[in-house]
Order: C-alpha cells, then sequence, then structure tokens
C-alpha cells in the first residue's frame, strides 16, 4: 500500500496554497530525493493557448524554489503535439509557455521542449513493453537524472481522464511516440448526430477528416487518433470507437511513464482543481464537473491517479454534462459517489490504464491517503 498525502484548499493567515503546497510535498517526503547537481526534469501541461484550465505557474514556483534549495537544476518541459495548435512545434510552443506565465520570471528556471523544434529529438528507451517496446521519450525528458510531474486532474475524451501517469506518457512522447500511443485509438462519426458544419475539417492536422455531403467521413489511412475531432465537436458526432482500442491507448500511455521513470527517482504532484471535463490541449476548457478539491502527492503514480479518481467520484457534480440526460441535472445528490469520467466519456475506460501499469510495475491501486491540514 502506498501513500498518498493530501490537502484541500482552505487557508488561513500565513498559511497560504502555495505554503500548503510546500507542506504537501517536504510531509510526502521529496527532501528524501538526492538533487546535489542533478537535472531535475519537472513535467508539466503549459496549456495550450485560450484553454485557462492548466496549472497555475505560482505553483510551480514554489516546487523550482524547492529544488533549487536542494541543490537540484530544475527545469520545466513538455513535448510537442500531434496535432495542429499552439504547441506543435518549439516555437510556438515556448511561446504559448510565456504568455500563460510559465518563463523564467514567475517560475525562476527556464522552459525546455523536450523534443526540439520539430518534435524528432526523442530517445529510444528499451523497456520490452508488450505495446510499445521501446518508448519513443522526448529527448531533455529522458536524459535528466530526476523526474517530477505537476498534473492537473481532469476528465479526457480518449484516457477517461488526464492524471500523472497521462502526464507523464503521452506527455513525454515524441511526435513520433505520440503518434505511436494513437495508433489504435480511433474516432468514429455517427452521422445521425452530424450536422456538416466542417469544424472538424477545419482542425484537423492529418487531413483525414472532410465533409461530404453534409456528413463528415473519416479517411483511416490518414487518421493517427489524435482526439481532435473528438474534441471540437459539439454535437457528439465525432467520438471515439470501441473501448478495446481505448484501453490498448490506456496500456501504451503506462507503457511509455514506465519508459520515462525507467532507473531514476521520481515524485509526482496532482491537482484537483478546475476539474475540465476534457484535456489541457483544447484551445478552450469547459466549466469544472466537481468543486475545487485540493492537491495530492505521492512517490506512487499508479496510487496518486486512484487516489484522485476516488475524491472526484466522491464529490458532487457542478454541471450535467451533455452525455447526461436533462432528468438527472435536479438529482438530490448530483451523482456523489458515480464514476464522474464515465459520465462524460462513456466508451472510455480509464481504470485500464491503472490496472495495466500495476501489472507492469508502476506501483499500487492500493493506497492509504494522509490527509494534512
Amino acid at each position: 500500500m502506498s501513500k498518498v498525502y493530501f490537502t484541500d484548499l482552505r487557508t488561513r493567515p500565513k498559511f497560504s496554497l502555495l505554503a500548503k503546497l510546500e507542506n504537501l510535498v517536504k510531509e510526502a517526503g521529496i527532501e528524501k530525493i538526492d538533487f546535489k547537481d542533478k537535472y531535475v526534469a519537472v513535467k508539466i501541461h503549459f496549456g495550450e493557448y485560450g484553454n485557462l484550465a492548466y496549472i497555475r505557474p505560482n505553483y510551480a514556483a514554489v516546487i523550482i524554489k524547492l529544488i533549487k534549495d536542494l541543490g537540484g537544476k530544475p527545469f520545466l518541459t513538455d513535448s510537442n503535439t500531434l496535432y495542429t495548435g499552439s504547441r506543435s512545434n518549439a516555437v510556438d510552443h515556448l511561446h504559448t509557455a510565456n504568455i500563460n506565465g510559465f518563463n523564467t520570471i514567475a517560475t525562476g528556471c527556464d522552459v525546455i521542449i523536450a523534443d526540439g523544434l520539430r518534435g524528432n529529438e526523442e530517445r529510444c528507451i528499451d523497456i520490452g513493453g508488450k505495446y510499445c517496446p521501446a518508448p519513443k521519450i522526448g529527448s531533455a525528458i529522458a536524459e535528466a537524472d530526476i523526474i517530477i510531474s505537476l498534473s492537473h486532474f481532469k476528465g479526457h475524451e480518449q484516457a477517461g481522464f488526464g492524471g500523472a501517469i497521462k502526464n507523464l506518457g503521452m506527455g513525454s512522447g515524441s511526435v513520433a511516440g505520440k503518434g505511436e500511443m494513437h495508433s489504435t485509438a480511433q474516432p468514429v462519426i455517427e452521422k445521425a448526430n452530424c450536422i456538416g458544419c466542417g469544424i472538424c475539417e477545419e482542425n484537423c492536422a492529418h487531413d483525414a477528416i472532410h465533409v461530404v455531403g453534409s456528413v463528415a467521413e473519416i479517411n483511416y489511412d490518414n487518421c493517427v487518433g489524435c482526439g481532435q475531432c473528438v474534441a471540437v465537436c459539439s454535437q457528439d458526432a465525432a467520438v471515439m470507437g470501441s473501448v478495446e482500442p481505448g484501453k490498448i491507448l490506456n496500456y501504451k500511455i503506462a507503457e511509455y511513464t514506465k519508459a520515462v521513470l525507467k532507473d531514476k527517482p521520481n515524485f509526482h504532484v496532482s491537482f484537483i482543481m478546475n476539474v475540465s471535463p476534457e484535456c489541457d490541449c483544447w484551445a478552450h476548457n469547459d466549466a469544472a464537473i466537481v468543486p475545487d478539491l485540493g492537491i495530492a502527492a505521492s512517490f506512487d503514480p499508479i496510487a496518486l491517479d486512484q487516489a484522485c479518481a476516488d475524491l472526484v467520484i466522491k464529490a458532487p457534480v457542478l454541471q450535467t454534462p451533455n452525455e447526461l440526460n436533462d432528468k438527472h441535472q435536479h438529482d438530490a445528490h448530483h451523482h456523489e459517489g458515480e464514476d464522474k469520467f464515465k459520465l462524460i466519456h462513456p466508451n472510455t475506460d480509464w481504470q485500464s490504464g491503472l490496472e495495466y501499469g500495476e501489472e507492469i510495475g508502476l506501483g499500487t491501486r492500493e493506497y492509504e491517503l494522509v490527509t494534512l491540514p
């Protein structure tokens, strides 16, 4: 059983959220890591331009300062995206990070895009994986001595939710690595829902989807399964296919996480706030589905994700996702105890990723929640 440390978001004079974060990670044992003269990759998501649900840079600054005080050489990092957007190359990615506040002034360290200018600077790390034998990891992350992850916990239209494993696995993969992970998770078109608006066609980076007549059609020879069409469709016409490919996506993400953490000290923090229905990769964020709950930390990324999921499941909902019928809107208990991620994205299976991650030695789903003031 792993320990997961948790603190809520209540504050008092001289004990701000920044102070609570520092206290949390210290109580969770981050100081046990030998940071002296080590390169420390602080893996974070900088947020797509227009999305405001990402972690505030102020929180990153607390972790950066602590690492520096312990003798480490930290840098904030993420890899480029598979789809077209404000983070698909290092120039735009750095610009977006800077606009969103991730710069030396706000955080106290530099930003390095892990897989380089065009997303092709990678290291293949042999793990003997069943689905990905040698994951393609952005070189700056692969060459770091220590991995620290700061994750915004939220829903995800393909994985079910995005937490530490998603941040580490998918987020650290090079562009080719992301293609490898997405290769079996392809969307489908529910033709009865499609209105032929063309927004999916406009946003597809791989020329894989076109409106023919009045209905979108997918060319699977070109489709890489990135899910961009699913994210931008407001009609529930572009949806993920069967659960089985979604499970395989989660298995691959777990294997990529194993490659990222292989033979390296690591520590993980998740922020359960602004729990948006979908990923921070999109240029918008919908309203949070549950109240802001707190911050959690652990050496075990599997236990951390499981604990965060359990906390969200126990919480009441703040909004009714489109996939729910209006009749649920006034339920007395507001879906307390129900799997919010299944309610929002019924064709996903988030548990599969944690089960497989446990199987390949990333951690355990059994945890003790240690609650701090």
